[in-house]
């Protein structure tokens, strides 16, 4: 592919992928991280990071339930009460040095976080979660989280967490959340919108 043909189709390729980190790019181009970087840098693509905080500006509430540092990863969607999507690349600090895969608290964090961050609620806190890992996740992956409310019952919403890289996914559950709790005590007893107790 030419120069001039490639540029096109990286304009084309990060509207399409805004969060494509350059590694990806590079990859999807058959050419080096340094061609992309030049490559953006004439076409005035910004990095990754900017590029996730413009399109979070643009497709979100605001955070209520707990801090914005407290969120593991950056939120580029966020609808109060419905769904929320976070990213993480995956860096250096993230990963267990000997064989570079992913620690699997930062995995873990993401999805809980970003469930938390969902509620429209001064309080929440996570009651529960029955999560899956499909496979380990290394250094220089980009996660995309997304978590979705199912359903509510007495203060414990229930939500559907999924995390992929490369729209292969690598963790997938659920998490119920405590809103406003006081005294935390999970139904015992009848089924409502879909949560059971003890299910």
């Amino acid at each position: 592919m030419k120069k001039s043909e490639r540029r096109v189709a990286l304009v084309r390729t990060v509207a399409e992928v805004p969060f494509a980190t350059d590694e990806q790019l590079a990859e999807r181009f058959g050419v080096s991280v340094a061609t992309i970087r030049l490559d953006r840098q004439a076409l005035n693509i910004p990095e990754v990071r900017e590029r996730i905080r413009q399109v979070a500006t643009t497709r979100r509430d605001e955070v209520r339930a707990l801090e914005q540092q407290d969120v593991i990863g950056d939120i580029v969607e966020l609808h109060l009460n419905r769904y929320a999507v976070s990213v993480l690349s995956v860096q250096s600090g993230h990963v267990f040095s000997r064989n570079e895969i992913l620690r699997g608290h930062f995995l873990f964090a993401q999805v809980n976080s970003l469930a938390i961050a969902l509620m429209d609620a001064n309080i929440a806190v996570t009651a529960r979660t029955d999560l899956k890992f499909h496979r380990p996740v290394y250094l220089g992956e980009q996660l995309r989280a997304r978590v979705d409310v199912i359903a509510e019952h007495y203060g414990v919403v229930k939500c559907h967490a999924a995390t992929e890289s490369n729209h292969d996914t690598v963790l997938e559950g659920t998490i119920f959340v405590a809103v406003e709790p006081r005294g935390l005590v999970l139904p015992n007893s009848e089924r409502r919108d879909g949560i059971e107790a003890g299910d």
